[in-house]
């Protein structure tokens, strides 16, 4: 009948590095956490404190989170969470997170990502500026 690639029903391993490079390409920062672990808590943090807008995919909450998480390991070389994109790139973990801001060089990032994922408010100039929500 069909030909899907996985038994025990869920996403397959392609369809889940095409869930997260669609989530990623959407979105100008995206979280992929879990809702217990303390980094990610710190990586969500650097980005409320600075007032960037992030998506957040909880791993623990979803029903491919596990097949998530391999896919994840395969495309940026960790599994451990959170795996933090922005603008389309892995930058690394909550640690890796805190630490580029402490540099100055995590805003730098983020206002390179697309006018429309940068400033909702943007009056169709077109000039992608991130504005802090401070």
């Amino acid at each position: 009948m069909g030909n899907s690639t996985s038994s025990s029903g869920g996403l397959s391993s392609t369809a889940c590095v095409q869930y997260i490079q669609e989530v990623v390409s959407q979105n100008c920062v995206v979280i992929f956490s879990k809702t217990t672990c303390p980094y990610c808590k710190m990586a969500k943090n650097v980005f409320n404190e600075i007032g960037a807008t992030y998506k957040v995919i909880e791993l623990d909450e979803h029903n491919d989170g596990r097949r998530l998480q391999e896919a994840l390991a395969q495309m940026t070389g960790a599994r451990t969470v959170p795996r933090v994109f922005i603008n389309g790139n892995c930058i690394g973990g909550g640690s890796d997170t805190k630490q580029l801001h402490q540099q100055g060089k995590l805003l730098p990032l983020i206002e390179q990502c697309a006018p429309c994922c940068a400033a909702a408010n943007s009056e169709g100039s077109g000039s992608g500026q991130f504005v802090s929500a401070k």
